[in-house]
């Protein structure tokens, strides 16, 4: 059973858990939750909340595969996850204004998303951090921060 206050409840606000040590990832995030309008979402690092990461691969979402979104007691996951920001934000920026149109569709967006993955995928390895935020042959403190 889910605790009452666990952002899987039903009841609580959307969450978007995104690969904070990605900086693509974290640009997008920052930009959704201040320039997106949508109502009352929320952001979490995923590479650093460690329990909830841990929860959600355990019900087969795995991070590493992609950024995920819970709302409403539901979890879209990858490209779902980002077409779902994408079908509800009124994006204010031009990196939104760009996005937006080509991952509110459903096929575009699992068409489309395998590019982002693998800009993920650069980007953290020239920062030299794995894909998979799990792997213990990194140290935990190689990580950055939402702001930083």
């Amino acid at each position: 059973m889910v605790p009452v206050h666990s952002p899987l409840s039903p009841d609580a606000a959307p969450l978007l858990v995104f690969d904070g040590g990605c900086p693509f990832c974290r640009h997008f995030a920052a930009l959704s939750e201040l320039r997106g309008g949508i109502p009352d979402l929320r952001l979490c690092d995923g590479r650093r909340d460690h329990a909830l990461r841990r929860d959600l691969a355990d019900r087969g979402f795995a991070l590493s595969r992609g950024a995920i979104v819970l709302e409403g007691g539901r979890i879209h996951h990858g490209a779902a996850a980002i077409q779902w920001i994408c079908a509800r934000m009124a994006p204010s920026g031009p990196l939104l204004a760009l996005l937006t149109p080509l991952f509110v569709d459903p096929v575009r967006a699992r068409r489309l998303y395998p590019l982002l993955l693998g800009a993920r995928r650069l980007a953290l390895g020239l920062r030299g951090l794995p894909e998979d935020p799990d792997r213990s042959d990194v140290a935990p403190d190689s990580t950055m921060s939402v702001s930083g």
